[in-house]
């Protein structure tokens, strides 16, 4: 797998717990290690991307995060355009 920014590791986190996922399901989904997985959910809840719902064990994408992946997506989108119009 190529070399990923932290944005992208961010935006990968936010897409696999949209709807609410288990570290389990977002640690594969992001192709994170149990430790990697760890460290950006602490910072995620931090800056309330995520929440982390006590009941069922599960973390899911807040408002913010969901506005962070949605300008995230924009952006990708925006680089692709221009990298193909490069060529």
């Amino acid at each position: 797998m190529k070399y990923r920014s932290r944005t992208e590791i961010v935006a990968m986190i936010l897409e696999a717990a949209n709807g609410g996922a288990t570290k389990t399901k977002i640690m594969y989904k992001a192709f994170l290690s149990y430790a990697q997985l760890r460290e950006y959910l602490s910072v995620l809840i931090e800056n309330t991307l995520l929440e982390y719902l006590e009941g069922s064990q599960t973390y899911k994408t807040t408002e913010k995060g969901l506005n962070f992946l949605k300008m995230h997506n924009e952006i990708d989108e925006l680089l692709q355009t221009s990298s193909k119009q490069g060529k």
